[in-house]
């Protein structure tokens, strides 16, 4: 099942998409997408109904943030094998663990804002994971029980806060429109096995990551165990869950986004993304 929320932000009403890409209103059913609904027992009963007989929305109209009223947005630093390779840093003994400002969240196509004076905010494709029950010193084993699906994320970075302000990288990470997710969330029951997804990122057409998550140095189960021994994970907590390599930190020459750019994201059965940087 893939959940999203559409209209203006601030306005969104929840929504499914359909067999034929459809966008379906739910709001008859759900007053909106919020943690309380990512229960296994709301997205079976999500799951049972037909969605063919309710109303069709607007294909065109924006996606927003496809959960709302999240309370912790949280982030794994340097978790995919090639990408310590080019950042010319040994491999990570345990998960690196920041978070990013909630209101650094922002919807799948929204544009990126760029901060004043910035000349080096970079690119990150991510898989993100949202928690669907309160996780507290869980099992690798049993963690994958506590997700309640994934979306494709851009943990978009302003690398010279991230780097150059005192090495705290939430300061990077967190500024206003940093924080795409979606467009969909995509229940856990169609992604049994998050170590399979393909995902590209293109810079105006041009490729530059293009990997799977297969490489993740920790895997989902492991974060979410890990995660969990030192904080409590919320239903609707997203955790970001690493990049691949190809960010533009680590080019040669060093690439970052310019006004006027356009960044689109792939994640295999996770969506797409497209934003434009203003």
């Amino acid at each position: 099942m893939k959940l999203l929320r559409v209209g203006a932000a601030g306005a969104e009403k929840p929504a499914a998409l359909d067999a034929q890409g459809g966008l379906r209103d739910l709001s008859a059913l759900v007053p909106d997408l919020t943690p309380d609904w990512l229960s296994p027992q709301r997205l079976q009963a999500l799951a049972a109904v037909d969605l063919g007989k309710l109303p069709l929305l607007d294909p065109n109209q924006r996606i927003g943030v496809p959960v709302a009223d999240i309370r912790q947005f949280v982030a794994i630093g340097l978790n995919y094998r090639k990408h310590a390779e080019e950042s010319g840093l040994p491999l990570p003994a345990e998960p690196i663990v920041f978070t990013k400002a909630i209101t650094s969240l922002s919807g799948a196509n929204d544009d990126i804002v760029l901060p004043r004076g910035s000349e080096q905010t970079d690119w990150e494709i991510e898989l993100a994971v949202v928690i669907g029950t309160t996780a507290r010193s869980v099992s690798e084993a049993d963690a994958l029980g506590y997700v309640a699906g994934y979306c494709a994320a851009n943990d978009v970075s302003e690398r010279h806060w991230q780097i150059h302000r005192n090495g705290q990288w939430g300061k990077g990470k967190s500024f206003d429109s940093f924080g795409p997710v979606g467009p969909w969330l995509v229940t856990a029951d169609e992604i049994p096995d998050p170590q399979t997804l393909d995902m590209e990122l293109r810079v105006n057409g041009e490729i530059r990551q293009a990997s799977n998550t297969s490489d993740m140095i920790f895997t989902v189960a492991q974060i979410v165990s890990y995660l969990s021994q030192f904080m409590t994970l919320l239903p609707g907590d997203v955790i970001v869950t690493g990049t691949p390599a190809g960010v533009g930190l680590g080019m040669t020459p060093q690439q970052f986004l310019k006004k006027g750019d356009v960044v689109s994201i792939a994640i295999a059965q996770l969506g797409t993304q497209t934003q434009h940087v203003i």
